[in-house]
């Protein structure tokens, strides 16, 4: 079966229009999806720069444990939205690599407490460090109009998603040195 080209954008416009989307909100959806896309590249150049060993869904736990402490196996993979099997290999392989340790719950035995090590917390702060000098490379280039539409418009879109914790400000006060 063959996949027919149906006009690009336009088509998808019209099929958007069909659900019941506004044009804006296509517009918005579409520019948002390709900051994504942006971001997730500069992620994967800030890992590939500092430590070609991990993944990005590994840095993703690296960094879900900087902004919140030592965690235990279970919180790590309800916030990583995993399996905690997942979790557990994870979490294996990031001790392998030696960003992590793993220590049974000295209240219970059962659970297992995970901590970022010195050179875990050390490549978090790399990586964050090169996103931050590459994403502001990006924002100085742009009019000073636009930049500062984008902070509420940017603040706003989190509250809508309730990800409170994606706050690079709140997860990370020293880079407001």
């Amino acid at each position: 079966m063959t996949r027919r080209d149906t006009g690009g954008a336009a088509a998808d416009a019209d099929a958007s229009a069909g659900l019941g989307l506004d044009q804006e909100a296509e517009a918005v959806t579409l520019a948002v999806m390709a900051a994504s896309r942006l971001l997730m590249a500069i992620s994967a150049r800030a890992l590939a720069a500092t430590d070609v060993t991990l993944t990005l869904p590994q840095l993703r736990a690296l960094v879900a444990m900087a902004g919140a402490g030592p965690l235990k196996l279970a919180a790590l993979a309800a916030t990583l939205g995993v399996n905690p099997s997942t979790a557990l290999r994870m979490a294996e392989r990031l001790e392998t690599l030696g960003h992590l340790d793993r220590r049974t719950n000295p209240d219970n035995r059962r659970e297992v407490v995970l901590t970022l090590t010195a050179s875990g917390r050390a490549l978090v702060e790399d990586v964050m460090a090169y996103r931050r000098t590459e994403i502001s490379s990006l924002v100085t280039r742009l009019p000073a109009t636009t930049r500062a539409a984008l902070v509420p418009a940017l603040r706003d879109l989190v509250a809508a998603a309730d990800e409170a914790a994606a706050d690079p400000l709140d997860a990370f006060p020293a880079y407001l040195a």
